[in-house]
């Protein structure tokens, strides 16, 4: 199998590491790659900020959900969308130039992303574990404190990195769904996502039953996920002022 593949077949997050900093060669490796990433119009519609005092970590892993393996990474790069480079560039050439709106803002997000995967897959070639942190999205207005944001630049993805212990190493990657499952040719289909979600997980319809009620709670119908919906409405209202 081609040694890509490979890695992206295999790649599964990882939330304990191996102590020690990351060698420079291996971070600068991973910066890298992030803004070889393709982005829109040649752009660079993101920044990458890098965090590197524990403080900050550790505040970072309380309110990213209190997570302490945040404050454990090695390496820990924050992408956030931002349109404040260009927009002061094109205000400065043109005062009366329209603001960001929603639509740049999704092509800022769309880059972010997008840089944000290869640094994941880069890390993961160099034997370097990641994690997503979606909990980035929570309270905009004490991350935007902390990170000293400025008008359209909003956090859209946090993502931790380090070596993978022994443990996490061998741990089984979580199953995903076939390709028959998720590609629809030409136009949407709808699917039996049920059925679906039961064969991955192995369960019977008993079990799957009391499963989704579970995930349920834990996942849809949860503090922290009202708070991510209150904190990225709050992010739009900003975005949408220039404040």
């Amino acid at each position: 199998m081609n040694e890509t593949i490979r890695l992206l077949n295999e790649r599964k997050s990882v939330r304990v590491y191996e102590p020690g900093p990351l060698s420079p060669e291996v971070k600068d490796a991973i910066l890298n790659a992030a803004i070889q990433a393709p982005t829109a119009g040649n752009m660079t519609l993101y920044t990458i900020l890098d965090i590197t005092d524990q403080a900050l970590k550790d505040r970072l892993s309380v309110t990213c959900d209190h997570q302490p393996f945040i404050a454990t990474a090695p390496l820990v790069l924050i992408f956030c969308a931002d349109y404040h480079r260009w927009f002061t560039l094109f205000e400065q050439d043109e005062p009366a130039t329209r603001r960001p709106g929603e639509g740049d803002l999704l092509l800022a997000m769309s880059d972010a992303l997008i840089a944000a995967q290869n640094a994941v897959t880069a890390a993961e070639a160099l034997g370097i574990g990641s994690c997503y942190i979606g909990d980035i999205l929570e309270n905009y207005e004490i991350h935007r404190e902390l990170l000293h944001l400025p008008a359209y630049v909003l956090p859209v993805c946090m993502v931790v990195f380090g070596p993978p212990t022994e443990g996490q190493k061998t741990r089984q990657k979580p199953p995903r769904f076939k390709i028959q499952d998720v590609v629809c040719e030409n136009g949407y289909e709808e699917r039996d996502f049920a059925a679906m979600l039961r064969e991955r997980q192995g369960r019977s319809p008993e079990e799957f039953a009391k499963w989704i009620t579970g995930f349920r709670k834990f996942k849809w119908d949860s503090d922290f996920s009202r708070e991510m919906t209150r904190s990225v409405q709050a992010m739009l209202l900003s975005w949408r002022q220039g404040k």
